[in-house]
């Protein structure tokens, strides 16, 4: 079930003599808030106790099971409407998580008997004053560096991988892999890159094959795993590239 709230209506702009000025921050109520709530449908919990039990032992794993839920269907929307700016969601895009158990009526409604809120579990750590990553977009922002096609298709790749997509995984990581040895070998960083762009060499047979298959409609659990790896690798050369930049 998806609602959204805390906005106003949008209506169509009306010519008005009478513009209204524009505000440095929106209003909180002009700020729409989507709640999504996954309803497991099943056997009904054996009374009150059980279900109080249920509810201390539930925690991240039961929500990761209903992002999965929320992301499929965000996916089936992004398909249907042809909207290539429709995206999936995160655990840390969550502004307040929460799992609980209800009747159906209540959970038609987003609300619920009992339930409690789950604190993000993402560690704490201290940053460096300038995080890699931010150096490396400060570079990228002020043209000192290139970013590749092939890392935002290595990105679109593990994206599909992590959802279980694993047919689009296979077909962006073979045309990811095809572009980074195409990039990569007149790279600025190219010559720190050599045993890794050689064995990126050694694994396109094998997720060409798997690509090949995927376009058949079946995917045997060893090419998955072979494209996974390949993968894996893939990112690697990309963060030691990053890192070859960056000094």
């Amino acid at each position: 079930m998806l609602s959204t709230l805390g906005a106003r209506e949008r209506r169509r702009a009306v010519p008005s003599r009478k513009q209204r000025k524009a505000q440095p921050e929106p209003e909180p109520s002009q700020v729409p808030t989507t709640r999504a709530t996954i309803v497991e449908v099943g056997d009904p919990l054996a009374g009150r106790e059980a279900a109080t039990q249920w509810l201390n032992a539930a925690g991240e794993t039961e929500l990761a099971a209903g992002l999965a839920v929320l992301n499929r269907v965000l996916h089936a929307y992004r398909i249907a409407t042809a909207d290539p700016r429709a995206h999936g969601a995160g655990r840390h895009d969550a502004l307040v998580a929460r799992i609980g158990y209800g009747v159906g009526e209540q959970v038609a409604d987003g609300l619920w008997t009992d339930a409690r809120e789950l604190t993000d579990p993402a560690p704490r750590r201290r940053r460096p004053r300038v995080p890699a990553a931010q150096a490396r977009l400060a570079a990228l922002l002020t043209g000192n560096q290139i970013a590749l096609g092939c890392e935002e298709l290595a990105l679109r790749a593990r994206l599909d991988l992590d959802e279980g997509r694993d047919r689009e995984a296979v077909l962006q990581a073979r045309i990811a892999l095809d572009a980074a040895l195409a990039e990569l070998g007149g790279d600025p960083s190219a010559p720190a890159l050599g045993e890794r762009l050689q064995e990126l060499r050694e694994l396109q047979p094998a997720v060409a094959a798997a690509a090949e298959q995927a376009l058949d409609g079946t995917l045997p659990a060893p090419d998955r795993e072979a494209v996974a790896f390949a993968l894996a690798r893939l990112e690697a050369a990309l963060r030691a590239r990053a890192a070859a930049l960056a000094q």
